[in-house]
């Protein structure tokens, strides 16, 4: 894969946009309080499922996995994953109705934050408050109790180069002091906020699917990421985390097939993203991702149906 570089500019990288002050984290415990009766913790849950499925305009999270797995079942295997060229978001809605996930080159090799190095993020940002994963994050992945650390983006760092082992993950953030260096294109009618993950090489996010459809910008950096479609869930051994994330104990890149023996049917693409590529990854998709070198990526879930269910309407 030919690595995208970001167009050169007179009078070197583009100014970097004063940093607001730092946003404070929300309390951890607040994400981890576990309901003490049991039938109000299933309210909640039906709750949410609810707001869910409004949300995305359909009358049920369950309908909605079954109807996207439904149509995965209809459409040819893929080996490889297409490389495309996008030129406006008409262009890609018409792709992404086709079903499959893609790739696109270079889509955001002239964001400012393309131009900057990763040492912005220690001489700009460096008083950020984060949240860290950090212990056995991979294999606590979906559980509501995964070992976090509150730090600054400084410590972060420090840490990560210190760490032997599974370096700790900034996965899944929200940092507004970034966003005004990433343009992102208007691809889905709305979106969620921009999230962000940074890591070292050996950074990982194991296999799992959300039921939104996702692009997926690599900003910084090299990963590799390995996908399957939704209806692939039976070779899987997945569990629900939620109405829309589920997980798979299996890993892709150091498959047990004694212990996960369906694995083996299941068609898994593996595809290389990076600087400045973009990664469409349709909603029910599995995907795992590892940094392969230090990396900064971003991405952002549609808010509305998916593609998936839009083909035949």
């Amino acid at each position: 894969m030919t690595k995208s570089k970001a167009p050169e500019q007179a009078g070197g990288p583009p100014p970097v946009a004063p940093v607001p002050s730092a946003s404070r984290l929300p309390p951890l415990e607040a994400s981890r309080t576990v309901p003490s009766d049991a039938a109000d913790q299933r309210a909640r849950a039906d709750a949410r499922a609810r707001r869910d499925a409004e949300v995305r305009g359909v009358s049920s999270m369950e309908e909605m996995r079954e109807a996207i797995k439904q149509a995965s079942r209809l459409l040819p295997h893929i080996a490889e994953l297409p490389r495309v060229r996008i030129a406006n978001a008409a262009g890609f809605r018409a792709r992404a109705l086709e079903g499959y996930p893609f790739l696109i080159p270079g889509a955001i090799a002239r964001w400012p934050i393309s131009a900057l190095g990763p040492e912005i993020l220690r001489q700009r940002f460096g008083d950020v408050h984060v949240r860290a994963r950090v212990g056995d994050y991979i294999g606590t992945a979906f559980a509501p109790d995964r070992a976090m650390l509150d730090t600054t983006m400084r410590e972060y760092l420090d840490l990560a180069e210190a760490t032997q082992g599974l370096p700790p993950y900034l996965g899944n953030l929200e940092l507004r002091e970034l966003n005004s260096l990433c343009h992102w294109p208007t691809y889905f009618e709305k979106m969620g906020p921009p999230r962000f993950w940074i890591g070292p090489a050996g950074t990982v996010t194991p296999l799992h699917s959300d039921f939104d459809d996702n692009i997926f910008a690599q900003v910084w950096g090299a990963k590799r990421i390995f996908l399957a479609p939704p209806h692939h869930d039976e070779f899987l051994y997945t569990r629900e985390a939620n109405p829309v994330l589920f997980g798979s104990p299996f890993d892709p890149e150091n498959p047990d097939f004694e212990r996960y023996p369906l694995a083996r049917q299941a068609a898994l693409i593996e595809v290389i993203v990076q600087p400045g590529d973009m990664l469409y990854v349709p909603a029910g998709w599995y995907h795992q991702v590892r940094a392969l070198t230090f990396s900064l990526s971003s991405n952002r879930w549609a808010r509305g149906k998916p593609f998936a269910l839009q083909r035949n309407s």
